[in-house]
């Protein structure tokens, strides 16, 4: 699957070749809609169901640079809660998948970015192979 996943992204490069840019992968997630819309190098590729921080609980907005990636995560914070291909940009905030695929789509987090599992893997390889220096995550209202 992961060979199946480097070839997509690598394809996804190569046929659609765009402006030059700084971040070539942009991760914009709207807390409004509960979605993320998933640029390469300025185009749409992708908009997925997400679920942000429920009531009482914060996804901060704003710019982001990716801090670091890990495949397999589980969270300290919440009981070895399963993170897997988390993206982390803010802290202890990240992007990652979860086994709580039928909330998705409604604010359900401690305030990471939540995805199904198999969308957040084809993310992080988009970042891992574009460079978390050329990704931008962008948290709107």
């Amino acid at each position: 699957m992961r060979g199946f996943l480097a070839a997509l992204v690598l394809g996804v490069a190569l046929i659609l070749p765009g402006v030059a840019s700084a971040e070539r992968v942009v991760a914009r997630v709207s807390i409004t809609d509960q979605t993320m819309k998933v640029y390469h190098e300025g185009r749409l590729l992708y908009t997925w169901d997400v679920s942000t921080a429920k009531a009482g609980k914060v996804t901060p907005t704003g710019i982001y640079e990716p801090e670091f990636l890990s495949r397999h995560h589980k969270s300290r914070k919440y009981n070895n809660a399963p993170m897997p291909f988390a993206i982390f940009y803010d802290g202890d905030y990240a992007i990652h998948g979860t086994d709580q695929i039928k909330r998705l789509g409604k604010p359900a987090s401690h305030g990471c970015v939540r995805l199904d599992p198999h969308n957040a893997e084809i993310l992080f390889e988009m970042v891992k192979w574009e460079g978390m220096e050329n990704t931008r995550v962008e948290i709107v209202q």
